[in-house]
């Protein structure tokens, strides 16, 4: 054999030892997990190319090799399909299931959550504490933040549905009150559909004025459509409805724990001890099942209650009878 010939020999013999072990390493790459023990939080930012994202991945601490992670990404045509966001990367994961990861745009979700019975202004105030939301109505007045998410009302109070929203990070505030907005829509909507008939209320806002009343009444569940029965007959009667929530509201700052006999004879417009039928607007966020009782009220007398100090009430179908027991719970006499 001459020295020519062997010389290729080797060079092939080399070759494939390379070859061999080159698809042995990549093999043993694709199988290995590239996170040992914590879950790394990755933020992957607008506009940042695949190499960038391979750098920021071993900064975390992700034991990938660039050569064989980049050699993967363009075998599967994934490295112009990486999601902008933020994703939680749990230990175990192989280099494959990271880029499905990574891919598949499933970033870490946030959760922000709006009670039943808060008003606007403690919305607003919760969003703002929120450092993953991007703040873009910050010092606007009411109206203006209304007009930013397509609102037609005048005014925002009650229209935003008590839940709990998730939501990636940078999320804007008007995305997230769109979100809030378009629900009670939905629910208000649903339920002004399957209302019961001849109530007296004229639209659906005004379901939701009473619905709001209703939540600030009670917390109780059971007891939301006994309160709806004594509203609803209120309205039909032409009585007042004499309902300290709406004062409160209508007080603004100037409630300071106690409502005053002087409260309850000054005129505004949501003194409803003054002013006959609804206030003007909702008084809080009402949630479904406080909607759902102000469009199926309990039958039934009663046009008085009175809370008996544990979350519940006594509900009376005479003035003597609510007076009586208005001296037996408020009064202790």
């Amino acid at each position: 054999m001459s020295n020519f010939v062997k010389i290729i020999s080797i060079i092939l013999i080399v070759f494939c030892a390379i070859a061999g072990w080159t698809f042995i390493d990549y093999q043993r790459f694709l199988k290995k997990p590239v996170i040992d023990q914590q879950s790394i939080l990755l933020e992957i930012e607008k506009g940042q190319s695949f190499r960038q994202i391979t750098d920021k991945l071993r900064q975390k601490g992700v034991a990938i090799k660039p050569v064989w992670f980049r050699l993967l990404a363009y075998q599967k045509n994934l490295t112009q399909k990486i999601k902008t966001g933020e994703f939680v990367l749990n230990p175990g994961i192989t280099p494959t299931e990271l880029l499905a990861i990574l891919v598949a745009g499933k970033s870490k979700q946030y959760a922000i959550t709006f009670p039943e019975g808060w008003t606007f202004t403690q919305i607003r105030h919760e969003i703002e504490k929120a450092s993953n939301i991007k703040q873009t109505l910050k010092g606007l007045d009411e109206k203006t933040v209304l007009k930013q998410i397509g609102a037609k009302e005048d005014h925002p109070e009650g229209l935003f549905f008590p839940d709990t929203y998730y939501f990636e990070k940078n999320m804007t505030d008007v995305a997230l009150l769109k979100r809030a907005y378009q629900k009670m829509h939905q629910v208000l909507e649903q339920e002004w559909q399957n209302r019961e008939k001849n109530l007296p209320l004229k639209s659906a806002y005004e379901a939701l004025i009473l619905a709001s009343i209703i939540e600030k009444e009670t917390g109780k569940v059971s007891e939301r459509p006994t309160i709806a029965g004594v509203f609803i007959r209120r309205l039909r009667k032409g009585m007042l409805l004499q309902t300290d929530p709406t004062v409160i509201y209508g007080m603004g700052k100037a409630y300071k724990g106690n409502i005053r006999y002087k409260d309850l004879k000054k005129p505004t417009p949501y003194n409803t001890y003054v002013i006959k039928g609804l206030p003007p607007t909702p008084i809080a966020m009402p949630g479904k099942a406080a909607i759902h009782a102000a469009l199926h009220p309990e039958p039934g007398d009663s046009l008085y209650f009175v809370s008996r100090g544990d979350g519940s009430h006594v509900f009376s179908a005479t003035l003597s009878k609510h007076n009586k027991a208005v001296n037996i719970y408020q009064r202790k006499k």
